[in-house]
């Protein structure tokens, strides 16, 4: 250990120079040494190509992949200077640039107002990690060139001689093998989309592509081979950047909605549309052409622009539920393209993926509210479709936190049930559920039952009518949530028979107006937001008598008044009084006769029928199913139990139940 502190001193402190960190440590510049890495060196100097067609020098890209692997860009710009830097008067400034880190003019914004190179590394760091790099520089009608290889100029700059028709920039590279391994390459089909997307983000520029073909050999095919040769222009710019994307897309707009605006020598350009369900949604977004896959603060300015908006113009159009709209509901189903262009950004890393300047946030949002207001607004058809699609992905958000929430309260409690339901033991599909009226008729059904198959839930007077109600009504009833909890099951579509605690649900309440209502109810709730278990023939509606009559030793019960005058003419014409009671409800009936009258098999009767397949088969069953709905929603709650009670064996015959 002694020998080890001793070791220690300056000698073992290393200097290093020039490019050699960038050799020793490319992580630190470009992110790593895979394929995204060696990819982003093709990006360092696309971008400065681009860069100067963005600040008006040059009109024309051009990108040629070549059969030895490397890569050719050339731009008809101002061409790299060539004369002696005045700090190393001993240098040309091309070599200053190519072998010096953090060396570049675009510091402070005079050459270049607005480019995607800030730091004066790119060009420097390519050099640095290629086996070769040659560059031509045409200026005044001159023709120079340099070679360079792994950070270090190999030749001295040269005057190749006149060229009349030519300026600009020539770069060709090829990536160090001791850097990356053997096994690494460009990849024709990304070169593409990385070019191509240039020239969609700035209208004003032609890029020429080449490939040789050798390298799309294994890479065509499929939904988008690559050229051999072409030219890319798009004067829509990024609006076509998104047709093409969403070209064979299912949308929920025909026009996106698009524009451009410049502020104070500062630019933003947007495309923006909407998917249709089962389509996946998209950002792209980019800085001075720069694609910022990572996101930042010009995404977060298009968030909030458009999510403020559609909340704005709703409350506007007068529906309350668009106040509640956040940023994931307006934005689930977007396809957008954003592009700005600014001063001085500032980036996360050299790689560039996200953007982090504070001042993006507000100029893209400033510019994108008032225009997606006035755009929404010019058209209130599409504008109130798009509301729509919103506050769907809202109640469905609110219903899956809900379901999360009961999820994770059973799991830290085992299972959360109702403190009023009286559970059952067993737990196979012989089990019943019966929903009763009231803790009276509740405590006397909970004597009646056998415990090991049969639980009670009381129900609190009448549930809510869920024919009329808004699904956050549904959501805020506490009888429903209840019931719902007592099942087992979630409702909607993301129903589940298989999740159903017992194996038959019977209604069970009084045999009055007010029973029959509340059956009505609940049979509404089931076919609407259950009917599956409809389908699945689980339902059951049991038949509590009104009457309770007896002549001597006979006792027997009535279902209602028409029942009672039957009997009394059939069934009791012995001697002797005939005693008649009227129960006010399940609570008052001894457990006894509870049991015998409405808690055995014999006295439960299938509620509705089952709902048809969904084919031409089943069509005219359908029908008639529709034609009974709509009976029964049309009659007054307190009718339809009657209406189904004195109907059943009427519809199960002509149905073939």
């Amino acid at each position: 250990m002694a020998n080890l502190f001793e070791q220690y001193n300056a000698t073992e402190i290393e200097v290093l120079e020039g490019l050699e960190p960038v050799r020793r440590r490319p992580g630190m510049y470009i992110g790593g040494v895979d394929g995204r890495a060696y990819h982003h060196l093709a990006a360092e100097i696309i971008d400065n190509s681009m860069d100067e067609a963005v600040a008006g020098f040059a009109s024309r890209i051009s990108v040629k992949f070549n059969e030895d692997g490397s890569l050719t860009v050339s731009d008809n710009g101002r061409g790299i200077p060539v004369d002696p830097h005045p700090k190393f008067p001993q240098k040309s400034a091309l070599e200053v640039i190519m072998t010096t880190l953090h060396a570049g003019g675009k510091f402070e914004g005079k050459a270049y107002a607005t480019s995607g190179g800030l730091h004066g590394v790119g060009a420097s760091v390519v050099n640095a990690l290629s086996v070769t790099m040659s560059v031509e520089v045409a200026r005044n009608k001159i023709l120079y060139r340099q070679d360079f290889a792994r950070g270090n100029a190999t030749t001295s700059l040269q005057e190749i001689g006149t060229t009349a028709n030519r300026r600009g920039t020539k770069i060709t590279f090829l990536p160090d093998a001791e850097i990356f391994g053997q096994d690494k390459a460009f990849n024709a089909k990304t070169l593409f989309r990385m070019v191509r997307s240039k020239a969609y983000l700035f209208a004003g520029v032609q890029v020429e592509w080449q490939c040789a073909a050798k390298w799309l050999q294994n890479i065509n095919g499929g939904d988008e081979p690559v050229p051999t040769s072409t030219t890319l222009k798009y004067p829509g710019g990024i609006a076509d950047f998104l047709n093409d994307t969403t070209r064979d897309k299912a949308l929920i707009i025909t026009e996106p909605f698009a524009d451009t605006a410049d502020t104070n020598g500062e630019k933003v350009e947007f495309a923006i549309t909407w998917f249709a369900e089962g389509e996946d949604g998209f950002i792209h977004s980019y800085c001075n052409t720069v694609p910022t896959p990572d996101g930042g603060t010009h995404e977060a300015g298009l968030r909030q622009a458009i999510s403020r908006g559609m909340r704005s113009y709703g409350e506007i159009a007068g529906i309350k539920k668009a106040s509640e709209l956040t940023a994931d509901d307006v934005m689930a189903k977007i396809g957008a393209v954003l592009s700005i262009f600014m001063y001085e950004p500032h980036f996360q890393g050299q790689t560039k993926d996200r953007l982090v300047s504070q001042n993006a946030g507000k100029l893209v949002e400033t510019v994108l509210r008032d225009r997606f207001e006035t755009w929404l607004s010019r058209d209130p058809e599409r504008a109130g479709f798009l509301l729509e699609a919103a506050i769907e992905r809202m109640e469905e958000r609110k219903k899956r936190k809900r379901d999360k929430d009961i999820a994770r309260k059973s799991a830290t409690r085992k299972l959360r049930l109702p403190g009023k339901l009286a559970d059952c033991s067993a737990s196979h599909h012989d089990t019943e559920l019966f929903l009763v009226e009231g803790d009276s008729a509740g405590g006397s059904a909970k004597q009646a039952r056998d415990r090991k198959t049969q639980a009670i839930l009381p129900l609190r007077g009448k549930i809510l009518n869920v024919a009329s109600a808004s699904d956050d009504k549904l959501a805020q009833n506490q009888e429903l949530a209840d019931l719902n909890l007592a099942l087992g099951v979630k409702t909607g579509k993301d129903f589940d028979i298989e999740a159903l605690r017992y194996g038959r649900i019977i209604i069970m309440t009084d045999a009055d107006v007010d029973g029959a209502h509340i059956a009505a109810l609940l049979m509404t709730y089931f076919y609407q937001r259950m009917p599956g278990l409809i389908e699945a023939g689980r339902l059951y509606l049991a038949q509590p008598p009104l009457y309770r009559l007896a002549q001597g030793g006979q006792i027997l019960y009535a279902l209602d008044n028409d029942h009672k005058d039957e009997l009394i003419k059939t069934k009791l014409t012995g001697r002797g009084k005939v005693e008649i009671s009227r129960f006010k409800g399940l609570g008052e009936m001894p457990p006894a006769q509870l049991k015998e009258t409405t808690m055995n098999s014999a006295s439960r009767r299938l509620l509705q029928v089952t709902l048809p397949r969904q084919d031409a088969e089943g069509a005219d069953r359908r029908r008639q199913v529709d034609g009974l709905v709509k009976t029964l929603m049309g009659r007054k709650p307190e009718l339809r139990f009657a209406y189904i009670r004195d109907h059943a064996a009427e519809i199960i015959t002509e149905l073939d139940i």
